[in-house]
């Protein structure tokens, strides 16, 4: 078990060099750049910052991979054309993939394998065992207080993800992890 935990502990370091500020300021510039909702509709930065916030919490407590997670806390919606009924935006943003910027062409293929499955099914419903996956679409729903609509645990994939939709916040729940 000791194993485990100092081997996550390793690939989360090694992800979070990967994700140096600059690189991640070029993934948020390049998600700015192909957003037509303006950035401050209820799909713009601040939804982007509140799902990357929720999405290193739960990377913290679980082996999903932090680059892809962050990388689908910017891009998941960055290609909606609308606030409304986008029902293509999914796909839209995943087919999208192929089209980033060079310098942000970092992901493995199996890590963009993840991210296009995660951004292409993220409004479906489902939940998932993979816990990659699983921490994309948790991220998200655990914005959805923004809409009106309080996430629910039995909707949530992680552990940490049910747990906060528990509680109800992110600051109870880190409160209780300490």
């Amino acid at each position: 078990m000791k194993k485990r935990a100092f081997s996550k502990t390793v690939m989360h370091t090694f992800d979070t060099i990967k994700m140096k500020k600059d690189i991640f300021d070029k993934l948020r510039a390049y998600a700015e750049s192909t957003f037509k909702c303006g950035l401050h509709s209820i799909h713009g930065f601040n939804h982007w910052q509140n799902v990357d916030d929720s999405a290193r919490l739960i990377c913290e407590d679980s082996q999903a991979d932090l680059v892809v997670v962050r990388f689908f806390a910017f891009l998941h919606d960055a290609f909606r054309v609308n606030d409304g009924s986008d029902l293509d935006h999914d796909p839209r943003s995943a087919d999208n993939l192929d089209k980033l910027p060079e310098e942000l062409s970092i992901l493995r293929p199996d890590q963009l394998n993840l991210l296009e499955y995660a951004i292409r099914h993220h409004t479906d419903g489902n939940t998932s065992e993979d816990p990659t996956i699983g921490a994309c679409w948790d991220s998200d729903r655990l914005d959805l207080g923004r809409v009106g609509i309080i996430p629910i645990d039995r909707f949530m994939s992680t552990q940490a993800g049910k747990e906060i939709a528990r509680l109800g916040s992110k600051l109870l729940y880190m409160e209780k992890k300490n």
